[in-house]
């Protein structure tokens, strides 16, 4: 009786999870709804002269907020860790402005109404996973990421060289995506019209994809959700993204 009853409470879970779509099905991706958080300085860092302090701002999506792992895990805030065990004599700052579900339309309104300066030392960008999810037209892409782009720049002091543009992981290798090549070939559209835009205009890009397509043989890359990226994930994410912040921000 008791397994009867667990078969039936897994099916219902998978119909509720998966839904209906003609392509292909995955999980919505809806889980967390914070917004806007930045780390908060300690009593000591509070006394820090204004130019010993390195600020970090990171834009994105549930990717960057780190949906589904704990607080300090999200590759920003392992970033974040990390500068300031290496960067001698500084203090580092980290405001994340990030939301699960996020477009890349979603992303510019929560800019635009963010009241913070413009004086980031380094500004890190990962957007797109929920303009291909949500099925938007590539086209909205191809004419908002160019805006977040130069949104991007503008807070870092209008200086674009302290600007990285990060890839967008493969949530088709998950145990929910469950390697679906349309999902695959779809993130490729995406990071390749990124790539090339960043290439043209002579912004950073950083191609963690590749990580993240080793979820379904390293399952420890993959949180308890079965859809976001782990905390060790985001540790390879910063593996390669921290020798490029250290470079900039010196």
């Amino acid at each position: 009786m008791k397994l009867k009853l667990y078969l039936i409470c897994i099916s219902f879970s998978v119909f509720w999870l998966f839904g209906c779509s003609s392509d292909y099905e995955v999980l919505p991706i809806t889980e967390s709804t914070s917004i806007n958080t930045s780390s908060e300085p300690t009593e000591e860092e509070t006394n820090v002269p204004e130019s010993s302090i390195v600020k970090i701002l990171s834009l994105g999506d549930s990717y960057t907020y780190g949906t589904n792992v704990c607080p300090s895990c999200s590759f920003p805030e392992q970033l974040k860790s990390q500068l300031r065990l290496r960067i001698e004599s500084s203090v580092t700052q980290l405001k994340i402005i990030a939301q699960s579900r996020w477009t890349t339309t979603n992303l510019i309104d929560a800019i635009n109404t963010d009241s913070s300066s413009n004086e980031y030392d380094l500004v890190t960008l990962l957007i797109g996973v929920n303009n291909q999810y949500q099925r938007k037209p590539f086209s909205l892409y191809e004419k908002e990421f160019p805006l977040l782009v130069n949104n991007a720049i503008a807070k870092a002091n209008g200086d674009k060289s302290q600007v990285i543009v990060i890839s967008i992981p493969d949530y088709a290798y998950t145990p929910l995506g469950q390697g679906n090549t349309l999902i695959s070939n779809d993130i490729d559209k995406y990071n390749n019209y990124a790539e090339n835009y960043c290439m043209q205009n002579n912004i950073s890009y950083l191609y963690i994809t590749d990580i993240t397509r080793q979820g379904l043989v390293n399952p420890a890359l993959v949180t308890f959700d079965g859809l976001h990226p782990s905390e060790l994930a985001y540790s390879k994410f910063v593996d390669r993204l921290l020798p490029l912040a250290i470079k900039k921000l010196n």
